[in-house]
């Protein structure tokens, strides 16, 4: 799926089906329901899911908490505005890239 189809999909009640948890989260996120999103990946013990975990703190505005799950993704935070990253994460968890 491409990341603008995803962007669109956020109109409808529920995302589309066979999406991996991290992208999910993201769609619920996108929807405006943080608590959602973030019951998706408050335990997924992934790369992946440590690393939308992360921006959902940053979200949140909990720097300390979102700092730690950063550092547990094995990255640090690169993105100036939020929005820059939801878009990098969506992208890069869209096509596979482990490098989200």
């Amino acid at each position: 799926m491409k990341v603008e189809d995803f962007k669109a999909s956020v109109a409808a009640a529920e995302p589309p089906g066979g999406l991996p948890l991290t992208v999910r989260a993201l769609w619920w996120d996108a929807k405006g329901d943080w608590a959602r999103a973030h019951g998706l990946v408050d335990e997924l013990e992934t790369l992946d899911g440590m690393a939308v975990h992360a921006y959902l703190h940053r979200k949140e505005g909990a720097d300390g908490n979102a700092n730690y799950w950063y550092e547990r993704a094995g990255r640090s935070f690169h993105r100036p505005a939020l929005e820059e990253e939801w878009q990098a994460l969506a992208e890069a968890l869209l096509a596979g890239d482990r490098g989200a």
